[in-house]
């Protein structure tokens, strides 16, 4: 049983990527003409244009794929306003169990956009369902790669203000 994968998205982050998506299907036909152009150029098996073109197409259709698929499956909701619950935008502090250090990291998707040195977890991700909706000092399980299971405990919830 295949499960659709929901990605969570701001409407901000959501049109953003569709205008990308409608820039690189309207750029198609520019893409065609230089394909065209270099096969006119003779012997295929040299023309370091023809391979080039044809390469970049092959990318682009790629691209355009994965936002479509993306778009498709997209949830767009607002970055949370308030703290103390876990939400997709939200900044969340966690302990491991048997650790004294916290770890801080975005529970986002990594489409929504690169934020320094703030890991960006998937509210799709073992971790991030774990916690998604868990209020401060909230403990949940989550299943390990391994088949083990860790404990983690939410110590602080923000929205990101990034």
């Amino acid at each position: 049983m295949s499960e659709t994968q929901v990605t969570w998205l701001t409407q901000d982050a959501f049109d953003r990527l569709k205008s990308e998506l409608d820039e690189l299907v309207a750029n198609r036909p520019v893409i065609a003409a230089k394909i065209n152009e270099a096969r006119e150029e003779g012997d295929l098996k040299e023309n370091g244009g023809y391979h080039a073109a044809r390469e970049e197409q092959g990318q682009i259709e790629s691209r355009i794929r994965q936002l479509q698929e993306l778009l498709r499956t997209a949830k767009v909701g607002d970055v949370p306003t308030e703290s103390g619950v876990a939400k997709p935008g939200s900044v969340l502090t966690v302990r491991y169990d048997g650790e004294d250090e916290t770890e801080k990291f975005l529970l986002a998707t990594r489409e929504e956009g690169a934020h320094g040195e703030l890991e960006v977890y998937s509210p799709s991700s073992p971790l991030g369902q774990a916690l998604l909706d868990a209020k401060e000092g909230e403990t949940r399980e989550y299943e390990l790669p391994n088949g083990g299971t860790m404990q983690v405990t939410l110590v602080k919830a923000e929205p990101f203000a990034g």
